[in-house]
């Protein structure tokens, strides 16, 4: 199936060459001439992936990804610039977009951005699938052996006199490596899972390490969970049952 693609920008010469670029590779693209029109067409129609300019009368591109995010958060974003400034780049990073060209960007470039885009949006797609199916075959409280008692829906854990409360990232990465005993995650579908936002492999770890390591020392105090999430070396995480 071909992939939809909006282009966002106020300079014809620039829309249009952008169009044609991605049409010569096959996609479906669409093209609007300011930020008002393309909050329009993202509610109405389904875009995979958008190309957005960000310098363009009244709305600009920042402002068109606060609202595509809020609108269609599984719509992955190209931010292009002539004005390349490291504020107004960790700005766009803040935001969750893809990626950020400088323009004037090679086709090349616009095509290798948007390939890698769309080969993320189907991979989060898949995870978010996983979650969705996980979520209603979801069993909300275990027991385990020694009667320890973990209540995700309450985010709970008791055991005797003792109660321990998690945060709700804490519940989600138990929750998750619960509901799948034995089945190794790697970082980067862990902080997409728990935290909602995709990252790189190389920051994946740095996310996830510290959230690991309040939910262990949580943990530790009951014995039938406290070696129970286990870190598998350069990969991700896994729970091992059998308490």
């Amino acid at each position: 199936m071909k992939s939809n693609i909006l282009v966002v920008d106020d300079e014809p010469v620039a829309r249009q060459s952008l169009t044609d670029i991605l049409k010569l590779e096959g996609f479906v693209v669409s093209a609007v001439p300011n930020g008002q029109a393309a909050v329009e067409h993202v509610r109405t129609h389904a875009v995979d992936l958008m190309v957005v300019d960000l310098k363009m009368p009244g709305m600009d591109g920042l402002e068109v990804i606060q609202v595509v995010n809020q609108t269609s958060p599984e719509t992955e974003i190209i931010l292009l610039t002539a004005h390349g400034s490291i504020e107004t780049a960790v700005q766009a990073l803040r935001l969750r977009i893809h990626d950020y060209l400088l323009k004037p960007a090679s086709p090349v470039q616009i095509l290798a951005s948007v390939k890698k885009g769309l080969s993320r949006r189907t991979s989060k797609s898949r995870v978010n699938a996983v979650a969705t199916a996980a979520a209603e075959s979801a069993q909300e409280v275990y027991t385990l052996k020694d009667g320890t008692m973990v209540d995700l829906s309450r985010r709970q854990i008791k055991f005797k006199s003792k109660v321990e409360h998690l945060t709700p990232a804490e519940g989600r990465l138990l929750r998750i490596l619960m509901e799948n005993e034995g089945k190794v995650f790697s970082h980067r579908e862990l902080v997409l899972l728990v935290q909602g936002y995709d990252t790189s492999q190389r920051e994946a770890p740095e996310i996830l390490r510290p959230l690991v390591s309040r939910l262990r020392h949580k943990l530790e105090a009951f014995p039938s969970l406290s070696e129970k999430v286990v870190s598998v070396r350069g990969t991700g995480y896994l729970y091992e049952g059998g308490g």
